[in-house]
């Protein structure tokens, strides 16, 4: 077939309007390799061509024409017109994996409308469309209309992207895009590659060289700044490929440790790993000019637990860095296989220099309690409460409020006050507990009675407390009872943190709460269980199915944080140096509404005089503002689950409350997105409220 010969069109349907699925294809960069090797290039997209035209045949459709380093197909069926391009792009990995130097990387686009066949030429709106959408796709891909994708949604195995609503020139309306990646060609050694960087340097060159010798070696490698297309659904795509991933190569900055997003890639990672059979994605961190001795936040210094980690301090490093990596796809090794060690990594404390840390800390020890009272907002009479409260024999405390609102360090200020008493004390988070315990409530209480014991540092006897024959239950109050309280001459404060986790586990939540309760009402007639003081530490109101009598989230002292005042903002201004009346933060109180991470985040930026207030203002909503990061990690775990991402953008959308399932309603409020007022719920602040409305209304 010659490059630009005009095939024949269907003779049924010259002269005449029918509708037909219309296919697009395009060769990538086809300029700058026509400029580097013409006869080469020429020679491979003939061969190409002709891959092509068989397989158009085979699915009973017809190449029209060529068009310079495209074509142009008919089909009848949308359905064949999507196999026959899946199997296009499919073959054509094959090639490219095999032989990567002889490959082209094409774009495809599929339209089914009115098309006109006259004389030597097709016209009409699928033809335009068909055109306009190939050029959408990413090399390999397949971007179609939403009229094929009605079609074929059913039936598709590959995987389809949401991009949203395009502006597509010559069409007055913006369009559906979707996007399918068909599943490449897979081989032994062939891994798929998660590249987790900050839009820095130097992360992005390290990045783009760890992309390119990946690549080269025949591997499938992920960069978010660089795999994205501008308007793609990029929540789903970055879950699509995290799911997808067998390693999260992940290069650790000292800005990256201080990200919402990496840290909640990490924990997605995480999770996907306990869950899958073979223990994918392995995390591979990097750290880049970030010494190993450097802290990170809690929550990713817990998830990155026991997982080896390298360093990388100038281009030097980079060779064998990434020959290191090769190494460990080709042999099926991780980190943790080649070194015998695990890093001790120390945690991060919130400092005047240093921007607001993500997750708090739960304990805070006496060297470093100074530094991190410098920005502590005190919410009188809650902490003398707690501290008279945990001096009580059985005491419990409760302290719930959403995300991000201080109840974690509320929590460490509890505990180290016991210390100061002498008490024993270990905080213990649910958010950083692998999700296999959470199997059965045997297996979860074994874990527990394990974990507690190992921060008393206590032997592990539970092999001589645990009898089948008496239940799990009872096994759990025994180790406790007989053991772990005996041992201990003082009183043990046992901070539970996120114990919304096992909320998602109501066969467990139930049992194991009410195991709490027993143990609290118990400490009113036996002195052993008066040892044991509870602080219990949740996001929401508690939607299990629970009997009032056996929970224990209706007695002790009940504690709920609410947002900064006006007043507690302007004393924290006036901590960071800043200068002004109270009015003059009023402004930041409306667009964050006292969220006191998000406060935090603002003076510290504007106290470094990064930004003046009326832009920071001004960008706060957008993704070029400071809550940037902080606004895409909700967009992401909103995407996860459909259901509230819905519900968000209802509540986000008109300036009236409105009622939602409660179950939902307290998921949001969990997530620190709204305020529940009875039963009706509104956006927690105007920040929330614009940036939902805009997004979630284009996904």
């Amino acid at each position: 077939m010659n490059l630009m010969e005009n095939v024949t069109r269907p003779s049924n349907l010259r002269g005449e309007r029918a509708l037909a699925a219309i296919v697009f294809t395009d060769v990538v960069s086809f300029t700058a390799q026509m400029a580097a090797n013409e006869m080469r290039t020429l020679a491979l997209l003939q061969r190409d061509f002709q891959l092509m035209e068989q397989l158009c045949q085979e699915f009973e459709g017809q190449v029209l024409k060529s068009l310079g380093d495209g074509l142009l197909m008919y089909f009848v069926s949308a359905q064949q017109a999507v196999s026959c391009t899946i199997e296009i792009q499919q073959t054509l990995a094959m090639v490219a994996a095999e032989v990567p130097e002889s490959a082209l990387y094409h774009r495809v686009g599929i339209h089914l409308g009115d098309v006109l066949f006259d004389g030597s030429d097709v016209m009409g709106t699928g033809v335009n469309m068909a055109a306009r959408l190939q050029a959408l796709a990413a090399p390999g891909s397949i971007c179609i209309s939403q009229t094929v994708y009605d079609v074929v949604k059913s039936s598709l195995t590959s995987t389809v992207t949401n991009l949203g609503l395009r502006q597509i020139r010559g069409f007055a309306e913006p369009v559906p895009v979707y996007q399918i990646l068909p599943a490449r060609p897979t081989e032994i050694n062939k891994k798929r590659v998660f590249i987790s960087y900050r839009a820095q340097e130097p992360d992005s060159t390290l990045a783009e060289q760890f992309h390119q010798a990946l690549t080269a070696a025949g591997h499938e490698a992920f960069m978010a700044g660089g795999s994205i297309q501008l308007g793609e659904n990029w929540p789903q795509r970055i879950e699509t490929e995290l799911k997808h991933c067998d390693y999260l190569l992940l290069l650790l900055s000292e800005p990256s440790a201080t990200s919402e997003m990496v840290t909640e890639e990490v924990r997605r990672a995480k999770e996907l790993r306990d869950t899958h059979p073979e223990g994918k994605p392995v995390i591979l961190p990097v750290r880049v000019n970030f010494p190993l001795s450097a802290p990170l936040n809690y929550n990713l210094r817990g998830y990155l637990d026991q997982i080896q980690q390298r360093e990388w301090h100038s281009e030097a490093d980079t060779p064998a860095l990434i020959q290191e990596v090769l190494d460990i796809f080709e042999k099926g090794t991780t980190l943790e296989e080649v070194r015998e060690t695990p890093p001790n990594i120390p945690s991060a404390w919130e400092t005047p220099d240093n921007p607001p840390l993500p997750t708090a800390m739960p304990e805070l020890p006496d060297a470093q309690l100074d530094v991190a009272s410098a920005f502590y907002v005190e919410r009188p009479p809650i902490e003398s409460r707690c501290y008279e409260t945990i001096t009580q024999p059985g005491s419990l405390i409760r302290i719930k409020a959403p995300k991000q609102m201080g109840k974690t360090t509320l929590m460490a200020r509890i505990l180290h006050q016991a210390g100061e008493l002498g008490y024993r004390t270990v905080p213990l988070s649910f958010q950083l507990a692998d999700s296999k315990i959470f199997r059965d409530l045997d297996q979860f209480l074994r874990w527990f009675c394990a974990i507690v014991g190992r921060r008393l540092r206590l032997p592990n006897q539970l092999n001589d407390y645990w009898d089948e024959i008496f239940g799990s239950k009872d096994n759990c109050t025994a180790y406790f009872e007989e053991y772990l309280l005996e041992d201990i001459a003082t009183p043990l404060v046992l901070a539970l943190d996120e114990v919304d986790s096992i909320f998602q586990y109501p066969e467990i939540a139930a049992d194991f709460f009410a195991l709490l309760r027993a143990w609290h009402e118990q400490a009113k007639s036996r002195d052993i269980w008066k040892k044991l003081r509870l602080v219990v530490v949740h996001s929401t109101e508690v939607y299990v199915p629970m009997d009032i009598n056996q929970s224990p989230f209706n007695v002790g002292l009940p504690i709920e944080l609410h947002p900064f005042t006006e007043e507690q903002v302007y004393s924290l201004a006036r901590l960071h140096g800043l200068r002004g009346e109270i009015e003059d933060f009023a402004p930041l109180m409306a667009m964050v509404g006292g969220h006191p991470y998000l406060v935090r985040l603002a003076l510290y930026h504007l106290a470094r005089q990064d930004i003046a207030l009326e832009e920071f203002l001004q960008t706060a909503p957008t993704e070029a503002g400071f809550y940037s990061d902080h606004l895409r990690r909700h967009l992401w775990n909103l995407q996860q689950n459909p259901e509230l991402a819905a519900a968000m953008w209802q509540v986000a959308s008109t300036n009236k409350p409105v009622r939602l399932e409660s179950e939902i309603a307290f998921k949001l409020h969990s997530m620190g997105l709204v305020h529940l007022q009875g039963n009706e719920v509104t956006p927690r602040c105007n920040l929330y409220q614009q940036y939902f409305r805009d997004r979630l209304a284009s996904e």
